[in-house]
C-alpha cells in the first residue's frame, strides 16, 4: 500500500519530516479551500498569493485509491475488476464518480451503454444468448 498523508506502514508510522497532506475542502463549511503561501525547504524563500489545487486534488482517498488502481491497470475494466473485486458496473459507476468529481461532465448515454453491455455479459453468463450473439451485439454498441 501507498504512503499516505506522511505514514507509512513499512517505516512503523508517522515520518516526523513529512508534510501533511494538503486539505481541499473547508472542514467548516465544505467549500473549495485555497493555498495562500508557498515556502521552499531548502532556502526558505516564500510565495505568497492565491493558488489553487489541481483536479485531482479534489478526490477523496477512496477515489484516488481508485484511480490508482485504474492506471496501474492502464485503463482496463476488466483488470480493475478482478483487482477490486467488484463488477464492471461498480467500475464504470466508480469512474464516473472520479470524472464527475474533478469538473467533467458526465453523459448519461456514456452509463447507458455501460449498463447495456453488462446486461449482455450477463446473458451471456447465464446461457441466454451465445458467444457469438453476444460478441456481434457488443460490436454494434
Amino acid at each position: 500500500m501507498s504512503e499516505f498523508n506522511g505514514w507509512s506502514p513499512s517505516s512503523g508510522g508517522r515520518d516526523p519530516g513529512a508534510a501533511h497532506q494538503v486539505l481541499t475542502r473547508c472542514p467548516v463549511c465544505g467549500d473549495d479551500l485555497r493555498i495562500v503561501r508557498l515556502e521552499c525547504p531548502a532556502c526558505g524563500s516564500a510565495l505568497q498569493g492565491n493558488f489553487t489545487l489541481g483536479r485531482l486534488a479534489r478526490l477523496t482517498r477512496e477515489q484516488l485509491q481508485f484511480v490508482e488502481v485504474f492506471i496501474r491497470c492502464r485503463g482496463k475494466i476488466k483488470d480493475v475488476e478482478e483487482e477490486l473485486g467488484i463488477s464492471y458496473p461498480t467500475v464504470v459507476g466508480r469512474l464516473n464518480e472520479v470524472v464527475q468529481a474533478m469538473g467533467f461532465e458526465v453523459r448519461q448515454e456514456d452509463t447507458d451503454l455501460a449498463g447495456r453491455r453488462q446486461q449482455i455479459l450477463d446473458e451471456l453468463a447465464s446461457g441466454k444468448v451465445t458467444a457469438a450473439d453476444a460478441a456481434a451485439r457488443l460490436r454494434a454498441l
